[in-house]
């Protein structure tokens, strides 16, 4: 079984599950979101925020890829980038972290291992551009898959509540925790990485 982790660009962004393809939650703010989506546009918007990105920023995602076959992926930028992340009661983003958007592996594909090697790839991305954590937006009542990831499953590999919140706590990774994670997490990644395989529900917060 063959694995290749490679950067998200314009060029591979048609690998990403359709109903991610089309999602524009996080890249624009809710009402430009509800406009785009209402208009079909949400595609189109969607590429021109990675585009963007990797002209402004760099990097801000991977893809993984098992016997050349889209197998999961992770989306991340700072927050300048991440419109929506203003509507959450527990912003901002600390200025040492760069926010960990959405991820997910195929349900086909959970079980090897594979969220637990993009998290650490995108650790040493980020490491490497002199960041120190990973934050998230948690969902403190999630019951069904959507773009804000369960708090409880963040919390289980090792996020921290850095602001809490009864809906919306913010929880933070640190980088260099990550290169050390052994198998141990993988079962703990798979729950939250397989959280957001469904269709994505906009809903106001």
């Amino acid at each position: 079984m063959g694995r290749r982790l490679v950067p998200l660009t314009l060029d591979n962004l048609p690998d990403l599950p359709h109903r991610c393809r089309a999602c524009v939650f996080w890249e624009l703010d809710p009402v430009r979101g509800d406009a785009a989506e209402r208009a079909g546009r949400s595609a189109n918007e969607k590429e021109a925020w990675i585009s963007s990105v990797l002209l402004e920023w760099g990097s801000c995602g991977r893809l993984v890829y098992v016997d050349e076959v889209p197998a999961g992926f992770v989306l991340y930028a700072p927050p300048a980038y991440v419109p929506r992340s203003t509507a959450f009661p527990t912003s901002p983003v600390s200025p040492d972290a760069v926010q960990l958007m959405t991820a997910s592996v195929l349900p086909a594909y959970q079980g090897q291992g594979l969220g637990r090697v993009m998290v650490q790839a995108v650790a040493k991305d980020l490491l490497r551009r002199d960041f120190k954590a990973i934050e998230a937006f948690g969902d403190a009542h999630w019951k069904e898959p959507a773009c804000v990831l369960p708090a409880d499953h963040l919390l289980s590999v090792g996020f921290k509540t850095v602001r809490s919140h009864p809906a919306y706590p913010r929880l933070r990774l640190e980088l260099r925790s990550t290169l050390s994670w052994k198998g141990d997490v993988e079962m703990a990644l798979d729950r939250l990485l397989g959280a957001v395989q469904k269709e994505p529900a906009l809903r106001p917060l």
